[in-house]
Parts: structure tokens; C-alpha cells; sequence
């Protein structure tokens, strides 16, 4: 088991009159990789969004630990959370669609000083610094073109999956990871997550509703009905666990 990455307290989010997430105390990344499961509308991707801080909670407090240092992150930007390493994949795919996948790579490793397009096409030294890294991953994932566009919903999920991890970020988020991968690409991403936590000390925190994907991959599970997380342990105990059954694999399961 290694130090946490998050911890949550008393993490509300309302909309209207209406409680849709509720966490009075969690710990998240005291594992390598992690899943949380819950049936549709449990409030899980909300959860990251507050995490991640798409959307602003209505109460609460969220600790992120960096080598070894408690950094508040419960009013910080989305950008700032980003540049501390606390990096979040996307359940709907977002693309630039100017850029070829090869660009759209370039983008992600950018600073500041570049992110404006001319800037990425123009400086050599940056397309130098990072030709290496992105080949590994062009090549990994073998794209049929990637000079061209992504143009299939797999090729922007791959896409989306390797700029987070062109980040190198300490704490990943992700939604959905392999939804709409074949299986062939789906075993690269759970390769390539498996390597970045033991390799690299990765923490990867997966929301997912293929469980058998979850109990392969995953070495502690939560379970999140209601907007609460109700149960969490190793995959093993959750997915025997009544109130898992009952609330979300239904009655008589033997998952």
C-alpha cells in the first residue's frame, strides 16, 4: 500500500435542492489503481468533476498530496490542479479538430510559452525535445495515420488517454477509459496503466461500468450509490458484497 494521493472531507455538491454527491470522509490513491462503480446516475463522474474541479463543490475540502506535501486544492482552477500533476481524462471525447494527432500530441506537452498554435508549428526545439516520447506512443498504439486526423471514436479515446498520460501526471482520473475500444487496444491501455503505476508510481483512479474490466485491473474498489460511497475494499469482497449485488449487479448475481 503506498500514501494517499486525495482526501476528501465533507464533499457536497447540490444542484437546486437536490444532494447528488455526499462524502463525509475518503481516501483515494492508496493503491496503484483504483475503481469506482455505482449504478448510472450514483453520482460518480460528478465526483471526479468536483475532484477535478470541472464543477464547484457547494461544501467540503479536498487535499492533494505531492511529494510529501499537503497542497488544498478545494479552490483551485482546473488549470492549477493540472499543472500540480492531479490530471482528469474525458467521458465525452473532446478534440482539437484542426490538428492532426501527431499536433494534438505536440499540444499536450506544451508550457505556457507555447500553446498557441504558430508557436507549436514553428519552434523546432520543442518538436525535438518531444519527438521520442510521442513515437513510443504512436507506435504502441500503431494509428493508422498519425499525421491525419482522429477520425474514429477509438482513435480520439487513445488520444485523449495518452495526452493525460504525456503529462505524467501523479494522480490520474479517468472516465470510462476503454468504453468503444476494441479489445486488442483495450489490453494496451490496462498494459500501459499497469506500467505506469508500478514503474512510475502512478496513481490511477478509474470510474468504469465494464466490472470485468474493473475486478482484472483494479487493486481496491469503491462502490458509490446515491451520491455516497457506501462500500470499498478489494475486489474480491466488493463484488460478493449484498449491498453491491442488490443496488447495482442486481438480485442473484454471481459476478
Amino acid at each position: 500500500m503506498r500514501t494517499k494521493a486525495l482526501h476528501l472531507q465533507n464533499v457536497v455538491k447540490k444542484y437546486g435542492g437536490r444532494t447528488v454527491v455526499n462524502v463525509p470522509d475518503i481516501t483515494f490513491g492508496t493503491h496503484g489503481i483504483e475503481g469506482l462503480i455505482g449504478p448510472n446516475g450514483a453520482g460518480k463522474t460528478t465526483l471526479i468533476n468536483l475532484i477535478s474541479h470541472k464543477v464547484g463543490m457547494t461544501q467540503g475540502q479536498i487535499l492533494y498530496y505531492k511529494d510529501e506535501k499537503e497542497i488544498d486544492i478545494s479552490n483551485k482552477s482546473f488549470d492549477e490542479i493540472s499543472r500540480l500533476g492531479l490530471v482528469r481524462s474525458n467521458q465525452i471525447i473532446q478534440d482539437f479538430e484542426s490538428l492532426s494527432i501527431r499536433e494534438s500530441m505536440l499540444l499536450s506537452l506544451a508550457t505556457p510559452k507555447y500553446e498557441k498554435f504558430y508557436n507549436i508549428f514553428c519552434d523546432k526545439e520543442l518538436r525535438k525535445s518531444t519527438e521520442q516520447e510521442i513515437e513510443r506512443y504512436l507506435d504502441y498504439f500503431h494509428f493508422d495515420n498519425p499525421d491525419g486526423h482522429a477520425l474514429s471514436a477509438g482513435e480520439k479515446k487513445l488520444l485523449d488517454i495518452i495526452r493525460c498520460m504525456l503529462l505524467k501526471p501523479n494522480f490520474l482520473l479517468m472516465d470510462e477509459p476503454t468504453a468503444g475500444l476494441p479489445q486488442d487496444q483495450t489490453d494496451k491501455v490496462v498494459e500501459l496503466m499497469r506500467r505506469k503505476t508500478t514503474e512510475e508510481g502512478m496513481s490511477i483512479l478509474i470510474v468504469e461500468h465494464d466490472l470485468d474490466l474493473i475486478w482484472k485491473v483494479s487493486e481496491n474498489v469503491f462502490f458509490m450509490a446515491e451520491g455516497e460511497i457506501l462500500i470499498q475494499g478489494v475486489p474480491d469482497e466488493v463484488r460478493k458484497n449484498q449491498t453491491v449485488i442488490n443496488k447495482y449487479m442486481g438480485e442473484g448475481s454471481n459476478a
